[in-house]
């Protein structure tokens, strides 16, 4: 019988040359044939399925490095960044003339080290190198400039952030002219949609300012023996709600300049509303908060109940969850979507709380004005339940307005100083105060794009009769 060749065995004196074994990377072997021979071809490359790194033959050149000292001829400029680029990549030891050696090396001459010219061993600073990264830094610096997350400083690299101090322009780009505006600090007279188009309430008509081409459109005319007290867009921007005089809540298909529908329910006149998708809430002098569903036949499909005074300002909550609404009752209160009461109430201002606004960056910070005898900013944290800060502008704060790109406020006032203020939060440190207003900055409207403090014309003020030069 054919006897099996013996394993190939070591004795205990005898050890196989280093250099006659290399590692080799496990293969797939095929499928055997038990009906042909099978004779792989020398010449095909066998993959394996598994990815093992091998930095001893790394091209370092890839990174265009030079490894040898800088000639005078050269120029500075290169000179400067491949040593900084040497000291991102390989540490600092090798930001001068030193080359950078694969990790076989650097195990027996020391630790990422090197060789100096007298025979000693270089010991870098950072305890792991590795160009390759396993696992996520997690002593990162959170204003690092190299993205291997290195914690020693780089030579003539600042790790400090850069503060500039931005400029906001002191006088608006457009003004338009609005002889028929109310001078209600309980209304809201202005908004602006995501297709770029400008609603404005003037006495009983409402007109449409197209931002792309400054075209003007007249949407609709109540009549003389009504009013136009609040106009609202829905989010796709395609429908405005007016609220009126006589107490009843109007859809119109801005597209088609035509009116949808009209629903009613409130018995005086609707100074406040809100969108959230397809529900619609209103506030009215008759204290009442209504809940309108435009899928519904109804007129409306909640009545909300707490205020003593005339609501004047409603805000959803960017997740739709939470609506705040304010009245002249000094009161601010938080409803959720089926409460048909106040789940918080706080009553810590002394005027009307006509000014919210919910922050985008955090949920739940909640932040709201007050009146003229109140004047103050307050910051409440609707989650927990707590009272967080609280800003005495020194005049009557007429709208809020959270930046959806950085962490900004903007506040317009009345009485006495009629100036817009944009406020960097959490420090509320005033990165830039416009003054020269004659007349209250009653009503605030945010353009699409969100750009509200890092721009003046990115958002639109109206004042009594017209807008005065900042």
């Amino acid at each position: 019988m054919p006897t099996t060749p013996p394993h190939p065995k070591f004795s205990a004196m005898e050890a196989p040359s280093t250099s006659s074994i290399e590692p080799k990377t496990p293969r797939i072997q095929p499928p055997l044939n038990l009906h042909t021979p099978h004779n792989p071809s020398p010449s095909r490359t066998i993959y394996s399925d598994r990815f093992i790194p091998s930095r001893s033959s790394s091209n370092f050149a890839l990174f265009n490095i030079t490894n040898n000292p800088s000639s005078s001829s050269s120029d500075d400029s290169t000179s400067a960044y491949n040593s900084l680029l040497k000291a991102a990549l390989f540490g600092p030891e090798f930001g001068g003339t030193f080359s950078p050696l694969s990790p076989e090396k650097s195990y027996l001459y020391g630790k990422f080290g090197g060789r100096s010219s007298n025979n000693s061993v270089l010991q870098s600073t950072p305890t792991n190198c590795n160009i390759f990264k396993y696992k996520t830094e997690t002593r990162k610096s959170l204003h690092s400039l190299t993205p291997f997350g290195f914690d020693y400083q780089l030579p003539g690299v600042s790790h400090s952030p850069v503060n500039t101090r931005r400029k906001v322009p002191r006088s608006p780009y457009k003004v338009l002219d609005a002889p028929a505006l109310q001078d209600d600090f309980y209304l809201n007279l202005v908004d602006w949609s995501s297709n770029n188009v400008l609603a404005v309430g003037l006495s009983h008509c409402v007109y449409l300012w197209h931002a792309s081409s400054s075209k003007v459109v007249k949407l609709c005319d109540l009549g003389i023996d009504d009013t136009v007290c609040s106009v609202g867009w829905a989010q796709r921007g395609t429908h405005l709600a007016v609220g009126t005089g006589n107490g009843n809540l109007q859809l119109w298909d801005a597209t088609r300049c035509k009116r949808v529908r009209t629903m009613e329910g409130h018995r005086l006149r609707v100074g406040a509303l809100a969108w959230s998708s397809s529900m619609l809430s209103s506030g009215s002098r008759d204290k009442s908060i209504l809940q309108h569903d435009i899928r519904a036949q109804d007129n409306y499909v909640s009545k909300l109940s707490g205020h003593k005074s005339e609501v004047c300002g409603l805000k959803w909550s960017y997740d739709n969850r939470e609506l705040a609404s304010g009245g002249n009752d000094n009161r601010l209160f938080v409803w959720n979507q089926h409460s048909t009461q106040p789940v918080l109430k706080y009553c810590e201002h002394t005027a009307a709380v006509k000014a919210i606004a919910w922050s985008p960056h955090l949920h739940g910070l909640l932040a709201s004005g007050g009146g003229t005898a109140d004047r103050c900013i307050h910051f409440w944290n609707t989650t927990t339940n707590s009272h967080l800060n609280c800003m005495d502008t020194g005049s009557q704060v007429c709208n809020l307005a959270w930046s959806k790109n950085v962490n900004e406020l903007v506040s317009t006032h009345g009485y006495s100083q009629n100036q817009i203020i944009v406020w960097r939060y959490p420090t509320m440190s005033k990165l830039a105060t416009l003054t020269g207003h004659s007349y209250r900055v009653l009503y605030l409207a945010i353009s699409p794009d969100g750009q509200v403090t890092k721009r003046s014309c990115h958002f639109y003020l109206l004042c009594k009769n017209k807008c005065a030069n900042t």
